[in-house]
């Protein structure tokens, strides 16, 4: 039996550093994430991880 190695990226809820609405982000994200309330970046990608301007809040799994 073959085992399936567990993901490396996880999706992160990211707090807003300007209105303080809370988002789900891929933490992986490969295009900017900006924010649905105010329009703020919330994430960049590098080509990896992405680089969170926000407070991550929670990592979902």
């Amino acid at each position: 039996m073959k085992t399936i190695p567990m993901p490396r990226s996880r999706f992160l809820v990211v707090k807003c550093p300007k209105c303080g609405n809370e988002q789900i982000v891929f933490n992986k994200a490969a295009t900017r994430v900006k924010c649905l309330t105010c329009g703020e970046t919330l994430a960049i990608p590098t080509g990896g991880k992405a680089k969170i301007l926000g407070k991550v809040v929670e990592t979902l799994t």
